[in-house]
């Protein structure tokens, strides 16, 4: 049986990383256990990662913000002499099949985004202190950070060597970042991409690969007077207190997926997975005073907790199942109540709010077929509204059931529909599906509040199609049946295309470009194949390259 990857976890339990905290710097120490890896047949050298490096990683990153929202800057560093990180473990990637290839490079991309981001949505500044060799995914975890800082020795230099070693691409954003972020020119950068030796020194900073080049002998105390600089500096407010993130409470069994708030049943014959969110139970907090003394059980924090590790879940060890279908049940405006406390001006509602917004742009990039019902008894207001707007299709029951007495379908838009959850583009997802009918957003802002029922809705341009009694069955059927039978990369590749209209931005370059062209090249006898760059890396041969250009 396969094993299954479970991405939740928690300080005791981390093989690879350490934290020092130290009031607003915090100390984050890269020190793989070289036999801590995910699974058998490699070792995690060099500190060298695999999916398990990057799941402690992201619970760091998800920790830093809620549990210690003291901290302005964080200093990301190596715990091995003369490596700061080899960046992704070859022999994994080697013998990964596909599937586990392309999600792991996705779920990366996700990490690093969000402690990219947390500088402008947290306050925290994440800087890379380099010493040692940096290079492919080592030199990717640095590009995301803020600031980075490299010792000027004979041993450091930041390198994105994949493809002259491996016929692939830097797997998380490298490409991307060094001409997006970094603005390194063109010719420079496609001198950097093509050499395995990397890029050192005074050169580095000249070529805007990195942000300063310190002396060996000073190294260690610029780092720590720049990060004290850069605290000092910051406009975070001060918190003195964060809250605690308990473990899930989770259940799985051979067909389902269950937690407190969200259910996951599983047809695998059918290929398909529906997701159950339940509204609250409970009134809504007074204040965000109440909300912080629930801590990790309030509400809203603990359904986006549950619904992320859902996604996470579902990605990587339900694979066939293609299709998944959101489904919610509830109180509409109890769900509106729960959320209007967040629009507070409060540290925890703020980073709740982002919480949200990365989980939302989870849905939007994963590479399934994503559909919406909305029946009756269904809670589709304010954040869960966006699970509408994020589906490649919305089908909502019209009228009266026979024998269905729950309360009349509706969806209900409030303020979080138009402005705090935007996409990867830029836009809210309002925005991008009246992209070509911009007046079709302001008339549905017009509604906010009201509980549109499927007239309303339909005329709203808010669902794909209403169906009474008499159709719903049957056509509900026929789709997913319909969908379930295409092939899986015509479909990866359609959605991928059609999901994310409008401006492009390093943030939908780096997803576009790992969907199409990683997932490409990961099958190309020339990286993968007996005799290709990743099979023989390590032996001494180069790639048996097929030189026709495709």
């Amino acid at each position: 049986m396969t094993k299954m990857i479970d991405f939740q976890t928690d300080p005791s339990r981390y093989r690879h990383w350490r934290v020092e905290y130290d009031g607003p710097v915090a100390r984050l120490v890269m020190d793989v256990d070289e036999n801590g890896g995910l699974f058998e047949g490699y070792q995690l050298k060099l500190n060298s990662y695999d999916l398990g490096v990057d799941i402690e990683l992201n619970d760091i990153v998800q920790r830093m913000r809620f549990e210690h929202p003291e901290v302005k800057v964080v200093v990301m560093q190596s715990g091995k002499d003369k490596v700061f990180c080899a960046g992704a473990n070859i022999r994994m990637l080697g013998g990964a099949a596909h599937s586990h290839k392309v999600n792991f490079c996705k779920f990366t991309n996700e990490t690093r985004n969000a402690y990219e981001a947390a500088e402008e949505e947290s306050g925290q500044k994440y800087i890379a202190a380099i010493k040692g060799a940096c290079a492919g995914g080592g030199y990717e975890l640095a590009l995301a950070c803020n600031h980075i800082m490299l010792t000027d020795d004979s041993a450091s230099a930041v390198g994105l060597p994949e493809v002259p070693l491996l016929a692939v691409l830097p797997g998380t954003g490298g490409l991307t970042r060094v001409t997006d972020k970094r603005k390194v020119r063109r010719d420079l950068a496609d001198i950097f991409c093509s050499i395995e030796e990397g890029v050192k020194g005074q050169r580095a900073k000249d070529w805007r690969l990195v942000d300063e080049v310190i002396p060996n002998s000073k190294f260690d105390e610029t780092v720590t007077a720049r990060a004290r600089e850069f605290a000092a500096a910051s406009k975070k407010p001060d918190v003195a207190k964060g809250i605690a993130l308990g473990p899930l409470n989770r259940k799985i069994t051979d067909n389902a997926v269950t937690y407190d708030l969200v259910e996951v049943d599983l047809d695998r014959a059918a290929r398909r997975a529906t997701i159950t969110l339940k509204g609250p139970e409970g009134d809504a907090p007074a204040d965000m005073a109440a909300f912080e003394a629930q801590g990790d059980q309030a509400y809203m924090l603990k359904l986006c907790r549950e619904l992320e590790d859902a996604i996470l879940h579902l990605r990587l060890n339900e694979m066939e199942a293609g299709l998944w279908i959101f489904r919610t049940q509830g109180d509409a405006e109890a769900i509106a109540a729960h959320e209007a406390v967040l629009g507070e001006d409060h540290w925890l509602a703020h980073e709740v709010r982002q919480y949200w917004k990365r989980t939302l742009k989870r849905v939007d990039v994963t590479s399934r077929s994503l559909a919406a019902f909305v029946e009756h008894g269904s809670c589709f207001a304010g954040v869960l509204a966006e699970l509408l707007f994020s589906v490649d299709r919305t089908y909502m029951m019209e009228g009266e059931f026979d024998g269905d007495n729950r309360p009349m379908a509706a969806i209900t838009l409030t303020d979080a529909n138009f402005g705090p959850y935007p996409m990867a583009n830029g836009l809210t997802r309002l925005q991008t599906r009246f992209l070509g009918e911009p007046d079709c957003v302001d008339a549905a802002k017009g509604h906010i509040g009201e509980a549109l029922e499927a007239d309303e809705a339909n005329d709203l341009g808010l669902v794909t199609m209403i169906l009474d009694d008499i159709d719903w069955e049957d056509e509900v059927r026929i789709f997913m049946e319909e969908r379930a039978s295409f092939s899986p990369d015509a479909m990866t590749g359609m959605e991928a295309n059609l999901r994310f209209a409008g401006p492009e931005t390093m943030e939908t370059r780096i997803f576009g470009r790992l969907t199409a062209w990683q997932n490409w090249i990961f099958n190309r006898p020339n990286a993968v194949g007996k005799d290709g760059a990743l099979q023989r890396y390590g032996t001494g041969l180069r790639g048996d390259y097929n030189m026709e250009r495709v």
